[in-house]
């Protein structure tokens, strides 16, 4: 037995340089990660965010950071692709990258883990649309389009509509949180407007609640009354999801008058609150009364 011993461990150390290597490149993706998490955004970089992302010159240092790297997460594990002819550069990168990754603070490092690339078009795109009417009548036409999100880990924008989201934050529509809305709703295996909450008790919650504000919005868009939300989210749960996602984060005050129960849901959901991101607004002045003097008695 003893004279068997230095075989054996010559067998063991023989062993060890496949298992090492296994653990080495399992380990790698992790590693790289973390090396490109340890370099910071540019000086350029963080101005982009302060032009691009309205809400984060508002945050708190802490968050600030937190989105800092988030971006640099995103930028390091996606693909940018210009259409069209267009050119994509650093500026547009950290400026999808930043609108989208506020959809991720306080979360877990997954990034829109099943997102592969992302492709700019310079302004509003068309796409073919075949459909089939109830006869089963072929129709072929195009269809024009700001963003879409497709369940093959790719996102397609309009770039001149990122940028015009950030010019007026509070009065556009944003493109970039719709479309990643939608990614993460399909984190649940299908986009139907419930993405992955973890516990049973929170879908059932979630259900009541979206359900009820739905049946809500699509009342409103029935009879042309226009609130906080865009009527195109009456249109299916899924586009709902993306509608209020919009709404939570350009319009935080108005969804919580409009909608507590809702702006709550999405609040335990998303982990901030947008509101500290903006100031309350000013209610509106009432109609001014004009009184006359009653006199009593002679003058």
């Amino acid at each position: 037995m003893t004279e068997d011993l230095p075989q054996l461990l010559a067998a063991l150390a023989w062993l060890a340089i496949p298992l090492g290597l296994a653990w080495a490149v399992w380990r790698w993706p992790a590693w790289r990660l973390r090396r490109a998490l340890a370099r910071p955004l540019t000086a350029a970089q963080i101005e982009t965010l302060r032009r691009y992302v309205p809400p984060y010159a508002r945050m708190d240092a802490a968050l600030q950071q937190q989105l800092q790297q988030r971006v640099q997460q995103f930028l390091y594990e996606k693909e940018f692709v210009g259409c069209a002819g267009l050119e994509v550069d650093d500026t547009m990168r950290v400026a999808i990258a930043g609108q989208a990754c506020l959809l991720v603070l306080n979360r877990p490092s997954r990034v829109f883990p099943e997102l592969r690339s992302i492709l700019v078009y310079p302004t509003a795109f068309l796409v073919p649309r075949r459909e089939v009417d109830a006869a089963g009548v072929v129709s072929q036409h195009k269809q024009t389009l700001l963003g879409e999100s497709w369940s093959d880990g790719r996102v397609v924008l309009s770039w001149d509509h990122v940028c015009e989201a950030a010019r007026d934050w509070q009065g556009s529509h944003s493109v970039v949180l719709h479309e990643f809305a939608h990614q993460l709703d399909s984190e649940s295996g299908s986009n139907n407007g419930a993405p992955y909450l973890g516990h049973p008790d929170s879908y059932r919650r979630w259900a009541e609640v979206l359900s009820r504000a739905y049946a809500h919005l699509r009342i409103e868009a029935m009879h042309g009354a226009q609130g906080v939300l865009d009527h195109y989210g009456a249109s299916s749960p899924a586009e709902f999801f993306a509608v209020v996602t919009e709404a939570f984060f350009q319009h935080p005050w108005a969804l919580a008058e409009d909608y507590p129960d809702l702006f709550a849901e999405f609040q335990q959901y998303y982990r901030v609150d947008p509101r500290a991101w903006s100031e309350a607004p000013q209610p509106e002045p009432g109609p001014v009364l004009h009184f006359s003097p009653v006199w009593y008695g002679p003058r």
